[in-house]
């Protein structure tokens, strides 16, 4: 979900000018950066099947070598507990494309927006996220 959110945001928070580029190897699936800060977040660039962003140590991944960019980020903790509250709300309100439904004498109905569409998680955060927002 977390990066789901950074790209809603237009906003990697990326470490300018500390970008590693070359030849890595995922092996066991995983990739640990001695270079970055254990916990820290990075970006992976150039994979064939692990780009996006990782936590270092990076764990799960599937093993490969691959040319690339590793891009360390600094993403703020306010964003990250934001995440973590996003995915509850997510969560909590699935999505799908029913407004409401009714049998025998249940009825439920769903916020929607002005289009009659169900309400995702971008407007109901929009003005939490806004001040970290690019354009």
């Amino acid at each position: 979900m977390l990066e789901e959110i950074l790209l809603n945001l237009h906003n990697r928070f990326e470490v300018q000018g500390t970008g590693l580029s070359g030849t890595f190897q995922i092996s066991s699936g995983t990739l640990s950066l001695p270079q970055l800060q254990p916990g820290q977040y990075f970006w992976i660039e150039g994979s064939i099947f692990n780009d996006g962003l990782h936590k270092n140590p990076a764990t799960g991944l599937q093993d490969e070598t691959f040319t690339g960019v590793i891009i360390p980020a600094a993403i703020p903790r306010a964003v990250v507990a934001l995440s973590e509250e996003i995915s509850a709300w997510v969560s909590k309100h699935p999505a799908d494309d029913r407004t409401s439904e009714s049998f025998g004498g249940y009825s439920y109905s769903k916020a929607t927006d002005k289009n009659g569409v169900p309400i995702t998680w971008q407007p109901v955060f929009r003005s939490k996220l806004n001040r970290w927002r690019k354009l």
